[in-house]
């Protein structure tokens, strides 16, 4: 077991990152001892990652443990990536500080955008999610890795596409999927399995060419695109008009007489650039 101690730009708030994570109950997240177990697959290889908060929201530090001394190197670099340890929240709430939103950015300083802990997964939770509410498909994704994942002492591993490429449409249809959602899951991970689609490749790509890339594959929209955009690649500047839940938060945020459009809520997108991926997270954040 190795331990190292990170100090990342102010401000920094692990709270909100964990008050965030705990809506999702497969995470061992300790609120109490501000630390969370980060399960990692490298190379095949399960690694449980502790990470742990030990300072404030302006003087922000961490301290990472895990096993296997000689993945060190590798893991902190999957760790910083994944908290976005090395992206300045200070110009982005400075951004905001001039905008509609500025209360909500007050509120939730120092929150960041932390991503999933897998980028095979993310893709699985989008379609997982598509189309219902955030507790539900909390509920199902939870079931989902339960039945095809792995547990290490508390912490549960997300099944990897050789996996789930290997079940059936009805072993994935009766988690209480429905019928298309199994297939989709099914069939982009025998992709992924067979090597047709390289989701490492994506993260070279430009917003545009990801969106290209991934709704050639039967059963991705352009939904499913901007959310793996957002919280598989982190990428700053995605803005998800159709989305129930960014209409709902900006109804409530503005008091509004009723929900906005797609077309509406990419105006707004628009005019958040180059940070709109932090305006959605911001607003999302606040009706959860």
């Amino acid at each position: 077991m190795w331990t190292k101690t990170v100090t990342v730009p102010a401000p920094y708030d692990f709270a909100h990152v964990l008050e965030r994570l705990s809506l999702d109950p497969l995470l061992a997240v300790d609120r109490e001892r501000q630390r969370i177990t980060v399960p990692l697959a490298l190379d095949g290889c399960f690694v449980p990652v502790t990470v742990e908060g030990v300072g404030t929201k302006d003087d922000p530090r961490f301290v990472v443990s895990a096993p296997f001394p000689e993945r060190q190197e590798e893991v902190m670099e999957r760790i910083s990536h994944l908290f976005q340890w090395r992206t300045p929240l200070r110009p982005i709430h400075e951004h905001f500080r001039h905008t509609e939103l500025a209360p909500l950015f007050a509120e939730y300083e120092g929150m960041p955008l932390v991503l999933d802990f897998d980028l095979y997964f993310c893709l699985i939770k989008c379609f997982i999610h598509q189309q219902l509410h955030l507790k539900v498909g909390y509920r199902l994704t939870e079931r989902f890795v339960k039945t095809f994942g792995t547990e290490m002492d508390g912490v549960w591993f997300y099944p990897r596409p050789e996996e789930v490429a290997a079940r059936s449409y009805d072993d994935v249809r009766a988690l209480q999927l429905s019928g298309r959602k199994a297939e989709y899951i099914v069939d982009v991970s025998r992709l992924i399995a067979e090597g047709k689609l390289r989701l490492d490749e994506l993260e070279q790509m430009e917003d545009g060419e990801v969106m290209e890339r991934l709704t050639a594959v039967r059963g991705i929209g352009p939904w499913t695109v901007q959310n793996f955009l957002l919280f598989g690649l982190g990428r700053p500047n995605v803005f998800p008009p159709a989305d129930i839940g960014l209409q709902r938060a900006v109804e409530k945020q503005f008091g509004l007489q009723k929900r906005p459009t797609a077309k509406e809520l990419a105006a707004l997108g628009e005019r958040w650039k180059p940070y709109a991926s932090y305006a959605a997270l911001y607003l999302w954040r606040s009706i959860e």
